[in-house]
C-alpha cells in the first residue's frame, strides 16, 4: 500500500532589521555564492516540494518584499509590524496560510546554507512539533535542548540556564515544523511576560507538551543551520560554501592545482576532465564542459565554454559568451554576447561584444566589436576563417565574410564580401629627413633657452 505524503508548506523569516550587517543592502539579500541568501531559503522550500511557501517581511525593508513579489508573486508576501518576536512573526503569516491542512515547516532567511536534505527529516512524523537541533562546538549564547530521554522536554535559552542545562551541548536551530492547526493553535497561547516583552516561537515546545502532545529533535550539522547576522558571519558562510563546492568539483573529477583560490556560484557547472588554474572566480550561470581549460585571473559569468576551449589567462566572459570546442579567448579578452565557432580564436587584448565568430576565425589583437552607437546595441558578424587583423575596428552593425580579411589598423564600416580583402587606414607618407631636421632644432632651442 502506497502512504500519502501530507502537503508541505514553508514559513520563512525575513522581518529583522540585520542592523548589525552595517549595510545599506537588506540582510536577507546579501549573497551567498552568487545568490542572496533568501534565495537559498526559498530554493530549500522549493526542493522539499512545498506548496505553499510564506515570507515574513518588515515594512522596514521594502527591497526585501519587492524581491520576494518578484519571485513568489504577493500572495506570497506576510508583513510583520512591528516585529515583536518570532512568535508573532510566525502569527503574522496565518492569514496567508488560511485553507492549508498540512505539515509547516519554520525556517530563516538569514540561514544560507541549510539545505532540503537538512530539513527533510522533521516531516517524518505528521504530528507533534519537531525541532532541528545541532551538536555546538561552543554552545556559548545557544538556546539548549533539554530532552527526556528521545523527547524535547524544553528549550532553554542560555541566560536562563542553569550550570546543569548550561553544560548541554545540542542546541535549538530556530527551525521548527508542525501541522498547520496545531501550530497556529499553540502560537495564539504564547505570551510575551518576559524580559524583551516579545512573543517567542519557541515556547510552542513546552505548551505541545502541556497539550500531550509529540516533542521531538532532529539534528543537523552545526554549519547547516549557521545563522548570518554580521559581515564577519557572511563571510564565513561564504567560506563554507566555497569549501564545499570545491570539493564537490574535485571529486566530479575537476582539476584544481590551487582550489582555495577558486570561486563558484551557486549554479557553476563545470565538467569532469576540465582543468581551472588558480585565481578564478564564477559569477552566476557559467556552464564549463568537460575538457575546457579556465586559466588564472579569468572571470566567467552567464557563459558557456564547450570541450576543448581555453580561457584566459585574464580574460573575461560576460552574459551571452558561448565558446565552440577548441575557441580560445586569451589575455585581456572580454567576450559578451558573442558565440564563438570551434576553433575561432581572439589571443590578445580586445573587445567582443554582441555578434559571432565563425569557426576557424582569428581575432587579431586589440580587435575592437563598436557595438554601442549611444542609444542602440548593434551585431558584429565574423564568418568562418576569416582573418582579421590587430587594431581593428567593426563598426556594427557589419558582416565580415566567410575568408575574408581586414587589414591591421582597419575602421570597417560596411560589410566585406566573402573572400575579400578590406583596407580602411590613411595612405602612409614619408618625408625624407624631417624627424632629424626637426630633432636638431629643438635641441638647438632647448639650449639656447637653457643659458
Amino acid at each position: 500500500m502506497t502512504s500519502t505524503r501530507a502537503p508541505r508548506a514553508a514559513i520563512i523569516l525575513a522581518a529583522g532589521q540585520g542592523t548589525r550587517m552595517k549595510s545599506p543592502l537588506p540582510k536577507v539579500l546579501h549573497p551567498v555564492g552568487g545568490r542572496a541568501m533568501l534565495d537559498h531559503a526559498i530554493d530549500a522550500a522549493e526542493a522539499l516540494g512545498c506548496e505553499r511557501i510564506i515570507v515574513v517581511v518588515g515594512n522596514h525593508s521594502p527591497e526585501v518584499r519587492a524581491h520576494v513579489s518578484k519571485r513568489l508573486g504577493e500572495a506570497a508576501i506576510a508583513v510583520q509590524d512591528p516585529p515583536i518576536g518570532t512568535g508573532h512573526a510566525v502569527r503574522a503569516a496565518e492569514a496567508a496560510m488560511a485553507g492549508f491542512t498540512g505539515q509547516v515547516v519554520i525556517t530563516y532567511g538569514d540561514v544560507p546554507l541549510l539545505k532540503a536534505a537538512d530539513i527533510e527529516p522533521v516531516f517524518a512524523s505528521t504530528d507533534g512539533v519537531t525541532v532541528i537541533g545541532f551538536e555546538a562546538r561552543d554552545p556559548g549564547a545557544y538556546g539548549r535542548l533539554v530532552m527526556d530521554g528521545d523527547t524535547l522536554a524544553a528549550i532553554t535559552e542560555a541566560k536562563e540556564a542553569s550550570a546543569e542545562v548550561l553544560a548541554i551541548t545540542a542546541c535549538n536551530s530556530g527551525v521548527m515544523a508542525a501541522p498547520s492547526a496545531l501550530l497556529f493553535e499553540l502560537l495564539a497561547e504564547v505570551r510575551n511576560d518576559n524580559a524583551k516583552g516579545e512573543y517567542y516561537l519557541t515556547d510552542v515546545v513546552e505548551l505541545a507538551r502541556r497539550r500531550g502532545e509529540p516533542t521531538r529533535v532532529v539534528f543537523a550539522g552545526e554549519d547547516a543551520v549557521m545563522g548570518v547576522n554580521a559581515q564577519a558571519e557572511l563571510a564565513v558562510a561564504e567560506a563554507l560554501f566555497q569549501s564545499a563546492r570545491r570539493e564537490a568539483f574535485l571529486a566530479a573529477g575537476v582539476t584544481m592545482p590551487d582550489p582555495g583560490t577558486v570561486h563558484f556560484s551557486f549554479d557553476t557547472e563545470v565538467g569532469g576532465g576540465t582543468t581551472i588554474e588558480p585565481y578564478v572566480v564564477f559569477g552566476p550561470g557559467a556552464k564549463i564542459a568537460g575538457g575546457a581549460r579556465i586559466r588564472s585571473f579569468s572571470h566567467v559569468e552567464g557563459a558557456r565554454v564547450a570541450a576543448g576551449a581555453e580561457v584566459g589567462p585574464y580574460a573575461r566572459l560576460r552574459p551571452g559568451a558561448d565558446l565552440g570546442e577548441g575557441a580560445k579567448v586569451g589575455n585581456f579578452v572580454e567576450v559578451k554576447n558573442v558565440r564563438m565557432g570551434p576553433g575561432a580564436k581572439a589571443n590578445h587584448l580586445a573587445y567582443l561584444g554582441d555578434g559571432e565568430v565563425g569557426a576557424g576565425a582569428n581575432i587579431g589583437a586589440g580587435t575592437i566589436f563598436c557595438n554601442y552607437d549611444g542609444f542602440f546595441k548593434h551585431r558584429t558578424t565574423v564568418g568562418e576563417g576569416a582573418f582579421v587583423g590587430s587594431n581593428s575596428s567593426l563598426v556594427a552593425p557589419v558582416t565580415i565574410g566567410a575568408g575574408a580579411m581586414v587589414g591591421s589598423g582597419s575602421v570597417i564600416t560596411r560589410d566585406v564580401e566573402s573572400g575579400d580583402l578590406a583596407l580602411a587606414r590613411g595612405k602612409q607618407e614619408t618625408l625624407p629627413g624631417w624627424a632629424k631636421r626637426f630633432m636638431e632644432t629643438m635641441r638647438a632651442k632647448k639650449a639656447a633657452k637653457a643659458k
